[in-house]
Protein backbone atom coordinates (compact mmCIF):
# COMPACT_ATOMS: atom_id res chain seq x y z
CA UNK A 1 0.00 0.00 0.00
CA UNK A 2 2.83 2.35 0.94
CA UNK A 3 4.72 1.67 -2.41
CA UNK A 4 1.69 2.25 -4.40
CA UNK A 5 1.30 5.80 -2.83
CA UNK A 6 4.46 6.83 -3.21
CA UNK A 7 4.48 5.92 -6.84
CA UNK A 8 1.49 7.43 -7.38
CA UNK A 9 2.92 10.65 -5.41
CA UNK A 10 5.87 11.22 -7.61
CA UNK A 11 3.10 10.54 -10.66
CA UNK A 12 1.39 13.46 -9.16
CA UNK A 13 4.42 15.40 -9.13
CA UNK A 14 5.44 15.02 -12.45
CA UNK A 15 1.85 15.81 -13.75
CA UNK A 16 1.47 19.01 -12.08
CA UNK A 17 5.05 19.93 -12.50
CA UNK A 18 5.47 20.42 -8.58
CA UNK A 19 9.30 19.36 -7.54
CA UNK A 20 10.37 16.45 -5.17
CA UNK A 21 10.82 12.31 -5.10
CA UNK A 22 9.24 10.44 -3.46
CA UNK A 23 9.84 8.28 0.32
CA UNK A 24 13.63 9.44 -0.19
CA UNK A 25 15.78 10.11 2.76
CA UNK A 26 19.06 10.31 4.28
CA UNK A 27 18.58 8.06 6.95
CA UNK A 28 21.55 9.85 9.30
CA UNK A 29 21.00 8.15 12.87
CA UNK A 30 22.87 10.21 15.34
CA UNK A 31 26.35 10.09 14.79
CA UNK A 32 27.85 9.46 16.69
CA UNK A 33 24.96 10.35 19.48
CA UNK A 34 22.46 7.12 19.06
CA UNK A 35 18.87 7.24 19.25
CA UNK A 36 17.25 6.02 22.62
CA UNK A 37 13.68 6.14 23.86
CA UNK A 38 12.32 8.84 25.39
CA UNK A 39 13.68 10.27 28.55
CA UNK A 40 10.21 9.61 30.74
CA UNK A 41 9.01 6.44 31.23
CA UNK A 42 5.50 5.72 30.67
CA UNK A 43 4.24 5.21 33.82
CA UNK A 44 4.43 7.89 36.54
CA UNK A 45 7.95 8.21 38.67
CA UNK A 46 8.38 10.29 41.77
CA UNK A 47 9.83 13.76 41.86
CA UNK A 48 13.89 13.80 40.36
CA UNK A 49 16.21 16.00 42.23
CA UNK A 50 17.86 18.91 40.80
CA UNK A 51 20.74 17.85 39.21
CA UNK A 52 24.06 17.72 41.17
CA UNK A 53 27.40 19.46 39.57
CA UNK A 54 29.84 17.13 37.76
CA UNK A 55 31.08 16.46 40.27
CA UNK A 56 30.48 18.63 43.11
CA UNK A 57 28.23 19.31 46.00
CA UNK A 58 24.36 17.82 46.44
CA UNK A 59 21.79 19.64 44.54
CA UNK A 60 20.31 21.17 47.84
CA UNK A 61 22.84 23.78 47.12
CA UNK A 62 22.36 25.57 44.37
CA UNK A 63 20.84 28.65 44.33
CA UNK A 64 17.25 29.74 42.13
CA UNK A 65 20.49 31.58 39.83
CA UNK A 66 23.78 31.41 39.32
CA UNK A 67 25.71 34.81 41.26
CA UNK A 68 28.97 36.53 39.21
CA UNK A 69 28.14 35.98 36.14
CA UNK A 70 31.40 38.06 35.39
CA UNK A 71 33.35 35.64 37.11
CA UNK A 72 31.35 32.34 35.58
CA UNK A 73 32.04 34.22 31.88
CA UNK A 74 35.80 34.60 32.75
CA UNK A 75 36.14 31.14 34.07
CA UNK A 76 34.29 29.75 30.83
CA UNK A 77 36.59 31.85 28.58
CA UNK A 78 39.82 30.79 30.07
CA UNK A 79 38.80 26.89 29.82
CA UNK A 80 37.59 27.03 26.23
CA UNK A 81 39.90 26.04 23.30
CA UNK A 82 42.21 29.16 22.60
CA UNK A 83 41.41 28.55 18.79
CA UNK A 84 37.88 28.33 19.30
CA UNK A 85 35.50 30.72 16.87
CA UNK A 86 33.81 33.57 18.07
CA UNK A 87 34.47 32.43 21.52
CA UNK A 88 32.32 35.58 23.20
CA UNK A 89 29.56 34.42 21.43
CA UNK A 90 30.00 30.59 22.18
CA UNK A 91 30.46 31.46 25.72
CA UNK A 92 27.19 33.69 25.86
CA UNK A 93 24.84 30.68 24.45
CA UNK A 94 26.42 28.25 26.85
CA UNK A 95 26.21 30.58 29.76
CA UNK A 96 21.98 31.24 29.14
CA UNK A 97 21.64 27.54 29.06
CA UNK A 98 23.24 27.08 32.44
CA UNK A 99 21.43 29.57 33.85
CA UNK A 100 18.21 28.93 32.41
CA UNK A 101 18.89 24.69 33.27
CA UNK A 102 19.89 26.10 37.09
CA UNK A 103 23.29 23.90 36.34
CA UNK A 104 26.33 24.95 38.85
CA UNK A 105 28.80 27.43 36.74
CA UNK A 106 31.94 24.67 38.15
CA UNK A 107 34.46 24.54 35.79
CA UNK A 108 33.56 20.36 36.37
CA UNK A 109 30.38 21.04 34.61
CA UNK A 110 31.53 24.17 31.94
CA UNK A 111 34.45 21.64 30.68
CA UNK A 112 31.98 18.69 30.66
CA UNK A 113 29.47 20.55 27.56
CA UNK A 114 33.04 22.14 26.45
CA UNK A 115 34.51 18.50 25.71
CA UNK A 116 31.07 17.07 23.89
CA UNK A 117 30.91 20.27 21.60
CA UNK A 118 34.46 19.95 20.62
CA UNK A 119 33.91 15.92 20.32
CA UNK A 120 31.07 16.36 18.32
CA UNK A 121 31.64 19.88 16.19
CA UNK A 122 34.83 21.34 17.21
CA UNK A 123 32.93 24.32 17.94
CA UNK A 124 31.12 24.68 14.71
CA UNK A 125 27.76 25.96 14.85
CA UNK A 126 26.38 23.99 11.22
CA UNK A 127 29.10 21.06 10.93
CA UNK A 128 29.89 19.95 7.55
CA UNK A 129 29.34 16.61 7.04
CA UNK A 130 31.87 14.87 4.52
CA UNK A 131 30.44 13.24 1.81
CA UNK A 132 26.73 14.20 2.22
CA UNK A 133 25.53 14.27 -1.19
CA UNK A 134 27.20 10.37 -1.69
CA UNK A 135 25.11 9.74 1.95
CA UNK A 136 22.10 11.12 0.64
CA UNK A 137 22.12 9.70 -2.95
CA UNK A 138 22.67 6.13 -1.26
CA UNK A 139 19.52 6.22 0.85
CA UNK A 140 17.57 7.46 -2.08
CA UNK A 141 18.77 4.67 -4.28
CA UNK A 142 18.02 2.25 -1.55
CA UNK A 143 14.39 3.74 -1.12
CA UNK A 144 13.72 3.64 -4.94
CA UNK A 145 14.43 -0.09 -5.10
CA UNK A 146 12.50 -0.74 -1.83
CA UNK A 147 9.75 0.78 -2.90
CA UNK A 148 10.02 -0.07 -6.67
CA UNK A 149 10.17 3.25 -8.15
CA UNK A 150 11.34 3.79 -11.95
CA UNK A 151 14.78 5.32 -11.74
CA UNK A 152 13.88 7.51 -14.97
CA UNK A 153 10.42 8.68 -13.26
CA UNK A 154 12.61 9.62 -10.08
CA UNK A 155 15.14 11.59 -12.05
CA UNK A 156 12.45 13.07 -13.50
CA UNK A 157 11.59 14.55 -10.54
CA UNK A 158 14.75 15.57 -9.18
CA UNK A 159 15.02 17.90 -12.37
CA UNK A 160 11.99 20.02 -11.56
CA UNK A 161 12.71 23.44 -10.14
CA UNK A 162 12.59 23.49 -5.90
CA UNK A 163 11.64 26.78 -4.17
CA UNK A 164 15.24 28.54 -4.05
CA UNK A 165 15.53 28.06 -7.64
CA UNK A 166 17.31 25.20 -8.02
CA UNK A 167 16.91 21.84 -9.09
CA UNK A 168 16.54 19.18 -6.28
CA UNK A 169 19.32 17.10 -8.16
CA UNK A 170 21.52 19.97 -7.81
CA UNK A 171 20.56 20.67 -3.95
CA UNK A 172 21.55 17.17 -3.48
CA UNK A 173 24.74 17.29 -4.70
CA UNK A 174 25.30 20.94 -3.26
CA UNK A 175 24.97 19.59 0.49
CA UNK A 176 26.95 20.24 3.01
CA UNK A 177 25.67 20.20 6.46
CA UNK A 178 22.82 18.51 8.25
CA UNK A 179 20.57 21.98 8.49
CA UNK A 180 21.49 22.16 4.22
CA UNK A 181 19.38 18.60 4.18
CA UNK A 182 16.94 19.49 6.69
CA UNK A 183 15.57 22.72 5.38
CA UNK A 184 15.88 20.23 1.84
CA UNK A 185 13.40 18.22 2.82
CA UNK A 186 11.04 19.96 4.66
CA UNK A 187 10.81 21.63 1.33
CA UNK A 188 9.85 18.34 -0.12
CA UNK A 189 7.17 18.08 2.68
CA UNK A 190 5.75 21.79 2.10
CA UNK A 191 6.33 21.59 -2.08
CA UNK A 192 4.89 17.42 -2.74
CA UNK A 193 1.07 17.29 -3.28
CA UNK A 194 -0.16 15.88 -0.26
CA UNK A 195 3.81 15.87 1.42
CA UNK A 196 2.71 17.12 4.81
CA UNK A 197 0.47 14.14 5.08
CA UNK A 198 2.65 11.33 3.74
CA UNK A 199 5.88 12.51 3.77
CA UNK A 200 6.43 14.50 7.52
CA UNK A 201 7.67 11.11 9.22
CA UNK A 202 10.27 9.92 6.99
CA UNK A 203 12.45 13.13 7.39
CA UNK A 204 15.91 11.80 7.92
CA UNK A 205 17.27 14.48 10.21
CA UNK A 206 16.72 13.16 14.04
CA UNK A 207 20.14 14.76 15.30
CA UNK A 208 21.78 17.88 14.26
CA UNK A 209 23.58 20.63 15.92
CA UNK A 210 26.87 21.10 17.48
CA UNK A 211 26.20 18.73 19.96
CA UNK A 212 24.31 16.90 17.47
CA UNK A 213 20.99 16.14 19.61
CA UNK A 214 18.01 14.67 19.15
CA UNK A 215 14.72 16.56 17.75
CA UNK A 216 12.84 14.15 19.52
CA UNK A 217 14.44 14.40 22.69
CA UNK A 218 14.52 18.77 22.48
CA UNK A 219 10.81 18.31 21.75
CA UNK A 220 10.40 16.22 24.41
CA UNK A 221 12.42 18.79 26.72
CA UNK A 222 10.07 21.90 25.40
CA UNK A 223 6.62 19.91 26.54
CA UNK A 224 7.90 19.45 30.25
CA UNK A 225 10.27 22.36 30.70
CA UNK A 226 9.88 25.13 28.27
CA UNK A 227 12.45 26.85 25.92
CA UNK A 228 13.60 30.08 26.74
CA UNK A 229 14.03 32.01 23.46
CA UNK A 230 11.20 33.05 21.71
CA UNK A 231 10.79 32.97 18.00
CA UNK A 232 8.64 31.68 15.29
CA UNK A 233 10.49 28.99 13.91
CA UNK A 234 9.80 25.17 14.88
CA UNK A 235 12.25 23.26 18.09
CA UNK A 236 13.33 21.29 15.34
CA UNK A 237 14.93 24.42 13.81
CA UNK A 238 16.18 25.49 16.83
CA UNK A 239 17.97 22.50 17.09
CA UNK A 240 20.69 23.36 14.13
CA UNK A 241 20.83 26.97 15.66
CA UNK A 242 23.87 27.54 18.35
CA UNK A 243 21.92 28.76 20.47
CA UNK A 244 19.19 25.87 20.69
CA UNK A 245 22.35 23.33 19.87
CA UNK A 246 23.81 24.43 23.08
CA UNK A 247 20.68 24.60 25.16
CA UNK A 248 19.35 20.95 24.37
CA UNK A 249 22.97 19.25 24.39
CA UNK A 250 23.66 20.68 27.82
CA UNK A 251 20.47 19.77 29.38
CA UNK A 252 20.50 16.00 27.96
CA UNK A 253 24.34 16.31 29.21
CA UNK A 254 23.95 17.49 32.80
CA UNK A 255 20.28 18.55 33.23
CA UNK A 256 18.90 15.03 35.44
CA UNK A 257 21.04 13.59 38.66
CA UNK A 258 23.63 10.90 37.62
CA UNK A 259 24.94 7.91 40.37
CA UNK A 260 28.25 7.98 39.22
CA UNK A 261 31.97 8.24 40.49
CA UNK A 262 33.71 9.44 37.10
CA UNK A 263 32.45 11.82 34.46
CA UNK A 264 33.20 9.36 32.31
CA UNK A 265 30.38 7.61 32.18
CA UNK A 266 27.94 10.82 32.12
CA UNK A 267 29.66 10.79 28.56
CA UNK A 268 28.30 7.12 28.04
CA UNK A 269 25.28 8.07 28.39
CA UNK A 270 25.11 11.19 26.40
CA UNK A 271 25.91 8.58 23.53
CA UNK A 272 24.02 5.76 24.33
CA UNK A 273 20.92 7.47 26.52
CA UNK A 274 20.48 8.64 29.90
CA UNK A 275 21.57 5.70 32.97
CA UNK A 276 22.62 3.59 30.21
CA UNK A 277 26.01 2.80 32.20
CA UNK A 278 23.67 2.32 35.33
CA UNK A 279 21.52 0.01 33.78
CA UNK A 280 24.43 -1.62 31.49
CA UNK A 281 25.84 -2.62 35.17
CA UNK A 282 22.80 -4.10 36.07
CA UNK A 283 22.26 -6.27 33.13
CA UNK A 284 26.04 -7.28 34.11
CA UNK A 285 24.26 -8.33 37.00
CA UNK A 286 21.26 -10.39 35.98
CA UNK A 287 23.51 -12.16 33.49
CA UNK A 288 25.55 -13.37 35.98
CA UNK A 289 22.60 -14.58 38.26
CA UNK A 290 20.77 -16.20 35.89
CA UNK A 291 23.79 -17.27 33.91
CA UNK A 292 22.75 -16.27 30.48
CA UNK A 293 24.79 -14.08 27.79
CA UNK A 294 23.45 -10.47 27.67
CA UNK A 295 23.87 -7.39 25.14
CA UNK A 296 25.17 -4.88 27.69
CA UNK A 297 23.81 -2.04 26.35
CA UNK A 298 21.91 -0.10 28.91
CA UNK A 299 18.13 -1.44 27.19
CA UNK A 300 16.35 -3.39 29.89
CA UNK A 301 12.85 -3.60 26.99
CA UNK A 302 12.31 -3.70 23.89
CA UNK A 303 11.05 0.14 22.12
CA UNK A 304 9.09 0.40 18.97
CA UNK A 305 8.66 3.73 17.53
CA UNK A 306 9.91 5.40 20.93
CA UNK A 307 7.54 3.30 23.01
CA UNK A 308 7.86 -0.21 25.35
CA UNK A 309 7.22 -3.19 23.27
CA UNK A 310 5.40 -6.11 24.61
CA UNK A 311 7.48 -8.27 23.97
CA UNK A 312 10.08 -9.02 26.04
CA UNK A 313 13.89 -8.30 26.03
CA UNK A 314 16.53 -11.16 26.75
CA UNK A 315 16.87 -9.50 29.58
CA UNK A 316 13.49 -9.21 30.72
CA UNK A 317 13.40 -12.85 30.45
CA UNK A 318 16.57 -13.59 32.23
CA UNK A 319 14.81 -11.43 35.04
CA UNK A 320 11.50 -13.73 34.76
CA UNK A 321 13.89 -16.96 35.66
CA UNK A 322 14.96 -14.86 38.62
CA UNK A 323 11.50 -13.67 39.96
CA UNK A 324 11.06 -16.76 42.68
CA UNK A 325 14.51 -15.43 44.12
CA UNK A 326 13.78 -12.29 43.53
CA UNK A 327 10.13 -12.52 45.15
CA UNK A 328 8.45 -10.51 42.62
CA UNK A 329 6.31 -11.65 39.81
CA UNK A 330 6.30 -10.87 36.04
CA UNK A 331 4.44 -7.50 36.49
CA UNK A 332 6.19 -6.50 39.44
CA UNK A 333 9.66 -6.59 37.26
CA UNK A 334 8.05 -5.64 34.21
CA UNK A 335 6.55 -2.25 36.34
CA UNK A 336 9.85 -1.60 37.74
CA UNK A 337 12.14 -1.79 34.29
CA UNK A 338 9.45 0.84 33.05
CA UNK A 339 11.29 2.94 35.18
CA UNK A 340 15.00 2.77 33.37
CA UNK A 341 15.48 5.78 31.98
CA UNK A 342 15.03 7.44 35.21
CA UNK A 343 16.58 8.57 38.61
CA UNK A 344 14.17 6.39 40.47
CA UNK A 345 15.30 3.00 39.04
CA UNK A 346 17.64 2.74 40.98
CA UNK A 347 15.77 2.88 44.21
CA UNK A 348 13.35 0.28 42.86
CA UNK A 349 12.90 -3.55 44.15
CA UNK A 350 13.92 -5.27 41.28
CA UNK A 351 17.21 -3.35 40.99
CA UNK A 352 18.25 -3.24 44.75
CA UNK A 353 17.12 -7.28 44.99
CA UNK A 354 19.35 -8.11 41.62
CA UNK A 355 22.53 -6.85 43.01
CA UNK A 356 22.01 -8.00 47.01
CA UNK A 357 21.67 -10.97 44.96
CA UNK A 358 24.62 -11.23 43.39
CA UNK A 359 26.64 -9.29 45.61
CA UNK A 360 26.13 -11.90 47.96
CA UNK A 361 29.18 -14.40 48.59
CA UNK A 362 31.06 -12.97 46.46
CA UNK A 363 34.73 -11.41 47.17
CA UNK A 364 33.56 -7.75 46.26
CA UNK A 365 30.49 -5.75 45.27
CA UNK A 366 29.44 -5.92 41.60
CA UNK A 367 30.46 -2.65 39.27
CA UNK A 368 27.01 -0.25 39.71
CA UNK A 369 28.78 1.67 36.32
CA UNK A 370 30.01 0.10 33.47
CA UNK A 371 30.57 1.50 29.72
CA UNK A 372 27.81 0.45 27.49
CA UNK A 373 28.80 -1.81 24.98
CA UNK A 374 27.08 -0.34 21.65
CA UNK A 375 28.51 -0.38 18.64
CA UNK A 376 27.61 3.27 16.64
CA UNK A 377 26.02 2.93 13.04
CA UNK A 378 25.07 5.68 11.04
CA UNK A 379 25.28 5.95 6.66
CA UNK A 380 28.37 8.46 7.55
CA UNK A 381 30.44 5.98 9.86
CA UNK A 382 32.95 4.50 7.69
CA UNK A 383 34.74 2.40 10.78
CA UNK A 384 34.49 0.53 13.55
CA UNK A 385 33.63 3.07 16.41
CA UNK A 386 31.82 2.10 19.72
CA UNK A 387 30.08 4.14 22.48
CA UNK A 388 32.90 3.43 24.81
CA UNK A 389 35.25 4.89 22.00
CA UNK A 390 33.13 7.99 22.11
CA UNK A 391 32.86 8.45 26.20
CA UNK A 392 36.59 7.96 26.10
CA UNK A 393 37.71 10.41 23.59
CA UNK A 394 34.87 12.86 25.29
CA UNK A 395 36.53 12.40 28.77
CA UNK A 396 40.21 12.74 27.05
CA UNK A 397 38.80 16.58 26.04
CA UNK A 398 37.39 16.89 29.43
CA UNK A 399 40.81 16.53 31.07
CA UNK A 400 42.17 18.66 28.80
CA UNK A 401 40.14 21.71 29.27
CA UNK A 402 40.55 21.57 33.02
CA UNK A 403 44.10 21.42 32.60
CA UNK A 404 43.82 24.49 30.87
CA UNK A 405 41.48 26.10 33.83
CA UNK A 406 44.46 24.85 36.23
CA UNK A 407 47.64 26.16 33.56
CA UNK A 408 46.45 28.94 32.19
CA UNK A 409 48.32 29.93 28.69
Amino acid sequence: MRASLLFCLICAVLVAGCAGPGPIAGNREAAPVRETPPPVPPVPAPPQPTPSPLPGPPAAVIPPVFPGQAEARSRLLRLMPPAAPDRAGWATDILSAFDTLRIPPTAENFCAAIAVIEQESSFQADPVVPGLPRIVWGEIEKRRQKYLIPKLLLDAAFRKPSPDGRSYKARVNALRTEREMNVLFEDMISELPYGRTLLSGYNPIRTGGPMQVSVDFAEGHVRQKGYPYAGGGSIRDEVFSRRGGVFFGIAILLDYPAPYSQPIFRFADYNAGRYSSRNAAFQAAVAKLARKKLELDGDLLRYEKGEPSPEPSATLKALHTLAGRLGLGRGEIRRDLLLEKSAPFGDSAVYRRVFALADAGGKAALPREILPRIVLKSPKITRHLTTEWFARRVDGRYRGCLARGRFPG
